[in-house]
């Protein structure tokens, strides 16, 4: 495919970086839920997953998504900490919007060498 010798791995780890983003909101949301479970994606095993299925997200994804273990279980078997999701979805939204500035970049670059600046 054209595109992924134009952006490498970065428009990959666009893809799970925002499939993340929704796991992690998606646990903050149901911190006070009884019995609700969190889960991450593993980043690395996610986007070795698309490397070698070639593109496409949707199981590749769902194969690195993992439940995470709190450090202390709460009584109602929800295992959200908030702290700890909170931090991941801050950690990860400052790798979202890097790998994005990256593209962008990129993307200017190609843009002011085809108009020959």
């Amino acid at each position: 495919m054209q595109s992924d010798s134009l952006f490498g791995v970065h428009g990959a780890a666009l893809t799970v970086r925002s499939q993340r983003m929704g796991v992690l909101a998606s646990n903050i949301a149901n911190a006070s839920t009884p019995g609700y479970k969190a889960k991450d994606i593993d980043f690395q095993s996610a986007l070795a997953a698309i490397e070698t299925t070639g593109g496409s997200g949707g199981g590749s994804i769902d194969a690195a998504m993992l439940y995470r273990v709190p450090l202390q279980p709460s009584q109602d078997g929800n295992t959200v900490e908030l702290a700890t999701e909170q931090t991941a979805f801050a950690e990860n939204a400052v790798a979202y919007q890097t790998t994005l500035s990256f593209l962008n970049g990129r993307i200017s670059t190609i843009t002011r060498a085809l108009r020959g600046e």
